[in-house]
């Protein structure tokens, strides 16, 4: 197959072309300029896409050129056979897209490319990641975590009062920079965990803990002593937002919601604004993290409060998806196993 079709005349053309295009983009530097190499990439993944559309050609295409790429440029990675089909895909996938997103596209290293379009498949959420990697400067790894835990579908959905306590653009910036729920999955914690507990654990991983706050994030104390008229009280989290340029209160609560919850922090935040709070700072906001919460009594809490606040779950562990709990084994069923491979080593001594 590869030489009916490496001696195809449509073929040597093709090849012909890329191998130009590949010159043209000054192979010593290609390696590392980023937007020239994703500039190329498109320009192949543009090429083959439109050959293989016009001659009704398939994948044996891919395999001819990974292998006379590999012959004319040995010193070059990036035209493997993987990643030529990689490159493909990438195109067909933004080819429909507009400017402004093939822009975002080459703002970022091929790898979060590949990793994008591997783990995504919409263009809104794609455009989602882009921006976000591109605006927070996320590695890979960051990128990937972020994806995993769904950030997509759970930023800006914070049960909130910040249109009406909150001048734009604040109140839009803080809408969109809080999610719900918060995902502690690094924690290794039962159901029941007491809310000390929960603390303790969030300090001790307080780089991951803030990582899934997001970015901007400054952790200023835990149990912060506040005195008012002569008595202490504490408040379970406090934080400085670079970008909201305001303090964050965090109370940490383990069951559901309670109105009387919001009261309390309306509290806080009062004496936050009054004590810490500087004339270029803005309004503090507070955030109520519960186990569960419903939808209507907590707008209904917050309806009437003076202060920016928000209310969002909190999840400890993921839970096992519904496909793969029957496939999973039983106690009884490991017990089983265990026995049998014991009776296996008795009878092989």
């Amino acid at each position: 197959m590869h030489l009916e079709i490496t001696n195809n005349k449509e073929y040597r053309e093709l090849l012909s072309e890329i191998k130009n295009k590949i010159k043209s983009a000054q192979i010593k530097a290609i390696l590392s300029v980023n937007k020239k190499l994703i500039r190329l990439y498109w320009e192949i993944g543009k090429s083959i896409v439109k050959k293989q559309t016009k001659s009704k050609w398939g994948d044996s295409v891919v395999d001819a050129l990974a292998k006379d790429l590999k012959r004319e440029f040995p010193d070059m990675a990036g035209f493997s056979r993987t990643n030529l089909f990689s490159i493909r895909q990438w195109y067909l996938f933004y080819s429909n897209t507009g400017e402004k997103v093939q822009q975002l596209v080459g703002q970022l290293p091929w790898g979060h490319n590949i990793l994008l379009i591997n783990k995504i498949k919409t263009v809104d959420e794609v455009i989602f990641y882009l921006s976000e990697a591109i605006k927070n400067n996320w590695s890979r790894n960051v990128l990937l975590h972020h994806i995993e835990i769904n950030l997509y579908k759970r930023k800006g959905t914070l049960i909130n009062n910040f249109p009406e306590t909150l001048p734009l653009p604040q109140s839009d910036l803080a809408v969109q920079t809080l999610k719900d729920p918060y995902i502690f999955d690094f924690l290794s914690l039962s159901e029941d965990a007491q809310e000390k507990d929960i603390e303790e654990q969030l300090m001790k991983h307080i780089t991951k803990f803030l990582l899934e706050l997001g970015s901007g994030f400054s952790f200023v104390g835990r149990q912060y002593n506040l005195e008012i008229a002569g008595k202490d009280f504490f408040i379970d989290m406090l934080f400085y937002h670079l970008k909201l340029r305001c303090y964050v209160v965090i109370e940490l609560k383990t069951g559901d919601f309670k109105p009387e919850y919001a009261e309390k922090l309306n509290f806080y935040l009062s004496a936050v604004d009054n004590q810490l709070k500087s004339e270029e700072d803005n309004s503090s906001i507070g955030i109520i993290l519960c186990k569960t919460k419903n939808k209507i009594i907590v707008e209904y809490a917050l309806r009437d409060m003076s202060k920016p606040m928000g209310v969002s779950e909190y999840r400890l562990v993921r839970s096992i998806p519904k496909n793969l709990t029957t496939s999973l084994p039983t106690v009884d069923q490991l017990k089983s196993e265990l026995s049998i491979i014991k009776n296996e080593e008795r009878e092989r001594k």
